[in-house]
Formats: C-alpha cells, sequence, structure tokens
C-alpha cells in the first residue's frame, strides 16, 4: 500500500507575474471529498490557461486550491465518500480544478478517463484539458459533422494537434494554420488536409481556394483579435465561428452584416468555468466517441518536452515562446 505523505511541494504563483513567479512551497497533501479520488501523480499537462492564472488574468473559483494544472495522470491510492474502493490502483486521466503541478492531487471520478493501457503518463497527462476543450469546442459549439470542411488555426500548438486529430478522425476536411514550415509535413501527418503558413499567406484566399469559393464550415480560433474578422470572410454561409483564446487581443471588430447576409454564428468558451456537470456529461461523451480513438492509437498527444516539476519556470517560458510543437508536461 502506499504511504500518503501529510504534505508536499507543490508549485503556485507567489504573485500575478512573469514565469519566475513560480515557486516551489510547501502544501498539505488533500484528501479526496465526495466523488473524488486522490491521484499519486505521474506526470502533469501544462496549459494556456496556467499561463493566465500564473498572471492574474484568472483565478481558481472559490475553496480550489492556489496550486497550479488542470490536468494530470496519476494512480488512484485513496477514495473518497461514495467511490468504488477498487478503483485503488488504476491510472486515470482527470480534468482538474487546480493542483496538477503536484507528486499529489484531487480529480473528480466523473471527471476522469480510464489510461489505456498503450498510453504512457507522459501522453496520458498531455490529454484531458485537450480532450474536453476540442470536444466541447469543435463538435458541440461548432456542431463539426462529417464533410465538413475546419480552419483549426495554431495548428502545431497542444490544442491544435488535438483539433486536427479528432477533426480528421470526424471524416471533416481540415486547414490548419502554423508560423514554421518545418511543422508541415508532420502536420499533414496528423490529418491536415492543407496546412498554412500565417506569415506569407492569406489564409482567407486559402481557404477560398481549398474550398472552391464555397468557404470553411466551421473555424476554430485561438488568436482573436483581428484574425476574427478574416476568419469571417473565410466562413461558408452558415459557417459556425468557436473562440477559445485570443492571443493577439480580446478585442474585436467584426461588421454585423457579414454576420447576417451570410447567417453566420459566433461561439466561444473557456473550460475552467464549466460547471460539474456539465464537464462530467462532456467527460461520458469523450468515453464513447473519443477514448476508443485513443485507445486504437488514432489520436495521440504531440509530445513536446518532458521536464521536472522543478522546471515549471522553464516550462512556461517554453510555452510562452510560441516555439513550441505540440505538448508540454511536468513530472514530479
Amino acid at each position: 500500500m502506499t504511504q500518503i505523505p501529510v504534505e508536499m511541494q507543490a508549485i503556485i504563483a507567489r504573485e500575478p507575474g512573469d514565469a519566475t513567479v513560480l515557486t516551489l512551497a510547501g502544501r498539505p497533501v488533500p484528501a479526496p471529498g465526495p466523488g473524488e479520488v486522490l491521484l499519486r501523480v505521474h506526470s502533469a499537462g501544462i496549459n494556456r490557461p496556467d499561463i493566465m492564472q500564473r498572471q492574474g488574468v484568472s483565478k481558481p473559483a472559490p475553496g480550489v486550491t492556489d496550486v497550479l494544472g488542470l490536468e494530470a495522470c496519476g494512480e488512484v491510492t485513496a477514495c473518497g465518500p461514495g467511490v468504488p474502493d477498487a478503483l485503488r490502483g488504476q491510472r486515470l486521466m482527470s480534468l482538474l480544478a487546480g493542483g496538477g503541478y503536484a507528486p499529489w492531487c484531487v480529480a473528480r471520478v466523473d471527471h476522469s478517463l480510464a489510461v489505456p493501457e498503450a498510453l504512457d503518463d507522459a501522453a496520458a497527462s498531455a490529454l484531458p484539458e485537450g480532450l474536453f476543450t476540442v470536444w466541447h469546442n469543435l463538435f458541440e459549439l461548432g456542431r463539426l459533422r462529417m464533410g465538413d470542411t475546419v480552419l483549426i488555426h495554431g495548428g502545431g500548438g497542444g490544442i491544435g494537434t488535438l483539433a486536427i486529430q479528432m477533426a480528421h478522425a470526424a471524416g471533416a476536411r481540415v486547414i490548419a494554420t502554423d508560423g514554421e514550415r518545418d511543422r508541415f509535413d508532420a502536420l499533414r501527418e496528423l490529418g491536415a488536409d492543407e496546412v498554412i503558413c500565417f506569415h506569407d499567406t492569406d489564409f482567407v484566399q486559402a481557404c477560398e481556394a481549398f474550398t472552391q469559393g464555397r468557404g470553411v464550415d466551421v473555424v476554430l480560433d485561438i488568436v482573436g483579435g483581428d484574425y476574427v474578422r478574416r476568419n469571417l470572410q473565410a466562413l461558408a454561409f452558415g459557417g459556425r465561428h468557436v473562440s477559445l483564446s485570443f492571443l493577439q487581443g480580446s478585442a474585436i471588430n467584426i461588421e454585423l452584416l457579414t454576420l447576417m447576409q451570410k447567417q453566420l454564428s459566433l461561439h466561444s468558451s473557456t473550460m475552467r468555468p464549466q460547471t460539474d456537470a456539465e464537464k462530467a456529461r462532456m467527460a461520458v461523451a469523450l468515453r464513447r466517441h473519443v477514448l476508443p480513438l485513443v485507445a486504437a492509437g488514432r489520436i495521440r498527444p504531440r509530445m513536446a518536452h518532458s521536464l521536472p516539476l522543478a522546471d515549471a519556470v522553464r516550462a512556461h517560458q517554453l510555452l510562452e515562446s510560441g516555439k513550441v510543437f505540440g505538448k508540454l508536461v511536468l513530472k514530479p
């Protein structure tokens, strides 16, 4: 039986700021509540919402730990009330309210997915936030269907590489944008039918050419700013625009006339504020529609680097550099 300590060293932001505000700090090992398990964390994923929390742009909900980390893979070492003891010893990959950058964290069972046997801990920890995010934004809000054409911005990022694979597996045609041409072949291997370099190519014109003037059915956007106006130009009649981040700013300037004449719809979401019930509902859908594809090897995270927990500062700096192809994870 695994010995559970009383205290642990975990990563927090001592104040809002750049990556250097991240530090190891002593925290009590959390106890699982009703419907929760205690995970011995094997690996934890790093996401842009972690950066926003570190910067003070977003904050954990009341009662949620100040330890960063919204996804992790680990072994169940203790079960809270209402959780079958048979889960002890099983590996789970979990969407978290916080606490992943630590040797131990609590996770809701209904926000967790069983780890397929062939998937290692690092890869498993890189999946939950991306799977939940892409499923909700691309398939629920964007209503992506077989035969649709989707434009995915930031194809080389953690979300983008998963979105390409999931859209391809669903039978959609995929156009991805990226700024590094040496990634293009790898993005095509993931399932992109067309890859556009945003540095020197007008993606609106490229989408028009690829679709023979029709436009794309869905845009999955992480850029915001002026991209939104151009995304609307790239959309077909009845197209759906989904925003899940705003790397170039949250303020946009768009023409309502374009929306009305083309009957476009705008959607946006972020995962952290979703209710527990909504996340549990998404987990059910993922177990049914996506986890079998992960188990079969048709969907895999593109891994960039696995770093020690103590190197969280460097990990955040790498992610913010924009040069990371795929996913970064931390190992306690």
